[in-house]
């Protein structure tokens, strides 16, 4: 086991960032909190229904076209405040980030296999591998995968000593009806046009839930307890302590960058709805 699981953690509950902006304001924090204290800490979050896209698709040729189609769909959607390409989440996808000192993990793998090693160590017996899944939304080298269908892709974010490596599960539902929803985006936002960044191909019967791979009902609490449940096998849980008011104000400084970035295609909604 990873020497990191047996330390002190700090946990942060699903139910401390209701909105997106929320979500990633607070990764951002969390890994300037890390650069100091030097404790790791968990944090699991679930928006229900957000299509979350990337820095690259900001820039697809008929973005406007797509996102009205995700409209009618029952989606709303943000631009996240990195890059890779856009995901899909509801009520039956898990997002758990490890938020890490970077000295903890010098190398960027070294965070790709921590996430990898937590993910395995929950299912044990149970052959994840880690390679791209090419025809899936938001392909990379660390999607997850049983039996060559992705259930989990996972990135990372550095900021100054920091590090926030990031996963997002589907654990129930479907996961060829996700991947269908992100195709039609593509197919509205580029309607064939030629465009400098190679967007997917996605192919829906190559992505697919937990449950639909193990024959299982497993929630999403359940699997954030079975991930949890690897921390606390050999280490500690605590929450997070009460930021004090310089990092209050860090926080909610993250959160307006959050609203600038998004706020041409967001000009017409509530920001914290």
């Amino acid at each position: 086991m990873h020497r990191l699981f047996q330390e002190r953690w700090h946990y942060v509950p699903i139910e401390t960032t209701p909105h997106p902006y929320m979500s990633f304001a607070m990764d951002d924090v969390l890994q300037e909190m890390v650069s100091g204290d030097g404790v790791p800490k968990f944090r699991a979050w679930v928006h229900d229904p957000y299509i979350i896209l990337g820095l690259h698709d900001g820039r697809l040729p008929h973005l406007m076209d797509g996102l009205s189609y995700l409209e009618d769909a029952g989606f709303d959607y943000i631009v996240r405040n990195s890059g890779g390409l856009g995901v899909v989440l509801d009520a039956g996808v898990l997002n758990v980030s490890l938020i890490l000192s970077k000295s903890s993990v010098a190398q960027i793998d070294d965070g790709y296999d921590l996430m990898l090693e937590l993910v395995r160590k929950s299912f044990p017996g149970t052959d994840i591998e880690a390679y791209e899944i090419e025809h899936s939304y938001c392909p990379g080298s660390y999607d997850l995968s049983i039996g060559g269908r992705k259930f989990a892709g996972i990135s990372q974010r550095r900021i100054r000593q920091g590090v926030a490596v990031q996963i997002y599960l589907c654990v129930t539902g479907s996961g060829a009806e996700r991947a269908e929803i992100m195709r039609n985006f593509y197919h509205s936002s580029r309607k064939g046009e030629e465009t400098k960044f190679s967007y997917p191909e996605i192919h829906p019967e190559d992505m697919a839930s937990l449950n639909e791979l193990l024959g299982t009902d497993l929630t999403v609490d359940a699997v954030l307890e079975r991930m949890l449940g690897v921390i606390r096998e050999s280490g500690t849980l605590e929450p997070l302590p009460d930021m004090d008011a310089a990092m209050r104000d860090r926080y909610h400084h993250h959160i307006e960058r959050m609203k600038q970035r998004n706020r041409d295609i967001r000009a017409d909604k509530e920001d914290m709805k």
